[in-house]
Order: structure tokens, then sequence, then C-alpha cells
């Protein structure tokens, strides 16, 4: 099974309490498979209790990308919360384990 990090980069960031990452076709082919692969469900189940509120997943056709955009992701923010990694950094790389939905 193929994962997101085979086909697409990754770009995070954060305010506050969401987190926005931003997924990047690797070539032009790879990008049906990743528009089809990123959606918020796929997104909530991977991430579970860590993202407490709304995902939203937003095709960008004309750089071949889709950026996710995920509400209360980060614990409170940087200043409030107690996890180890208070950036959406790790978010957006844990996007990468994603499988690829090759049907």
């Amino acid at each position: 099974m193929r994962h997101l990090a085979h086909i697409a980069y990754v770009r995070s960031g954060d305010k506050g309490d969401v987190c926005t990452a931003g997924l990047i076709a690797r070539t032009p082919a790879d990008y049906p498979l990743l528009k089809r692969s990123v959606h918020p469900q796929a997104v909530k189940a991977l991430y579970g209790d860590w993202v407490q509120g709304e995902v939203e997943c937003h095709p960008m056709d004309n750089i071949r990308a889709v950026v996710v955009v995920m509400h209360r992701a980060l614990g409170g923010g940087a200043t409030r919360t107690l996890r180890l990694d208070q950036t959406g950094k790790s978010l957006g790389h844990a996007l990468l384990r994603l499988p690829v939905a090759e049907d």
C-alpha cells in the first residue's frame, strides 16, 4: 500500500488552535490520486481525538494541491497546550501517512 508520502509534499503552519497543511502533488499524474485520498473523514480518522473540530479540504487545481484546515487541532494553541509539539509541523507531516486511494 502506498501512502501520500509517495505522491505528495507537505507544508504546514499554525495559528492559535488551527493547523493548516498544504499537500502538493509530486507530478501532474499524482494530483487526481491526492484529491481522492484527502477528505475530511480520512483526516479525522487519522488523528482521532487530536483534531476536535471541523476539518476542511480545499482542492487547488491551479497548483495541484489540497489545503487541509484542521480546527481545534493543537490542544488550545502554543501557549495553552500540554502537548510536547505544539505547532502544526508534526500534524502536517503525519498527513503523509494517509493511504493513497488507488481505485
